[in-house]
């Protein structure tokens, strides 16, 4: 069965190594976008992974979706139009120093975007999960409208749906995202959400004597979720940023129908890359649901991924199915 992921894959441009923007004479270019990231981990794990947005027809778009295509991504249902693709400016952290993101992304091909541009019954046709994230409704009304589409569409077919609420305060504010991400979550299936989102947007939150990592809270703030919008399974991440490059990482998953939620190990992170790892997570527990994984185990496969990613460059994220298994397993640093 197919996993069809949608949103905007944009192109990024960084310093080399941990220059400043301010200071650059020239940019690494990467591709990405947190649905696109997903869909490059499914297929590395060898999921039937299609990637659906809307791209310029120009060079920057034929190159867009040729990297996903060297990812082992289907990019047929990729819609073509519009003037330009969505752009952004990362600069790493380091120590003290806070990365730093720029968006370029107004009027881009994918914000312009229509419900009768994507064509649902071919798109879905033989797909078995559909995933997408709160970036996309967060780009326009037009976009919470395609997001509707997709997911009435799937639904009629009984295809599975995953949302990952990730939250971007550039894109939109905390009272407008709460008020969409509450109407789309009563028909996902499966909710990823950070802990500190899950309070700003929709005011579950636990108390805790500190900025550590309560896992029992965390547990509860999940099963609050799934009460609230009804989701079948909802994965809490947890992270505490120590700096720039160290942070702790761990996360639950509570499953509506045992009732009961199931905890990762806690992963001490020394960071190459930010960027995906909470894209890693999404894939990493699409498959382990999509194999029939437990939940004490997917909700280890998913952070184990999530915890690889952090050492990998770029925006997208290369990782095979055993070494994540080795991770979970217990190789790494990391502790209970």
């Amino acid at each position: 069965m197919k996993t069809v992921c949608f949103g905007e894959i944009m192109l990024r441009l960084s310093p080399p190594g941990y220059g400043r923007i301010a200071e650059a004479k020239s940019f690494d270019a990467y591709y990405g976008g947190a649905e696109a990231n997903v869909a490059v981990v499914l297929a590395q794990m060898g999921i039937k992974s299609v990637y659906v947005t809307r791209l310029p027809e120009n060079e920057l778009g034929n190159a867009a979706a040729g990297e996903l295509r060297r990812w082992g991504v289907d990019t047929r249902h990729i819609v073509r139009g519009g003037e330009r693709i969505g752009v952004y400016f990362y600069e790493r952290g380091a120590g003290s120093r806070q990365p730093k993101v720029i968006y370029d992304r107004a009027g881009s091909a994918f914000a312009m975007s229509q419900p009768e541009d994507y064509d649902w019954d071919k798109i879905l046709d033989g797909a078995g999960w559909l995933h997408f994230s709160g970036i996309t409704p967060a780009l326009g009304e037009n976009l919470i409208k395609v997001c509707k589409s997709a997911i009435s569409a799937a639904k009629d077919r009984g295809i599975t749906v995953s949302c990952d609420v990730n939250y971007r305060r550039a894109l939109w504010g905390a009272d407008k995202a709460g008020e969409v991400m509450a109407g789309i979550l009563p028909y996902a299936d499966v909710c990823v959400i950070n802990e500190e989102h899950a309070g700003l947007l929709f005011g579950i939150k636990e108390e805790r004597p500190d900025d550590g990592i309560y896992l029992d809270a965390s547990a509860r703030v999940a099963q609050a979720l799934s009460q609230q919008f009804g989701c079948g399974k909802v994965a809490v991440t947890i992270r505490r940023t120590l700096s720039a490059d160290k942070s702790r990482f761990a996360a639950v998953l509570y499953d509506k129908a045992s009732g009961s939620a199931s905890c990762s190990k806690i992963y001490d992170l020394e960071i190459i890359e930010r960027i995906g790892g909470g894209d890693a997570f999404c894939a990493g527990l699409i498959y382990a649901l999509e194999s029939c994984m437990p939940n004490d185990y997917a909700v280890q496969f998913a952070a184990a991924a999530c915890a690889i990613k952090h050492s990998i460059l770029g925006d997208f994220g290369a990782m095979p199915v055993a070494e994540i298994r080795a991770l979970a397993d217990g190789a790494g640093r990391s502790e209970r």
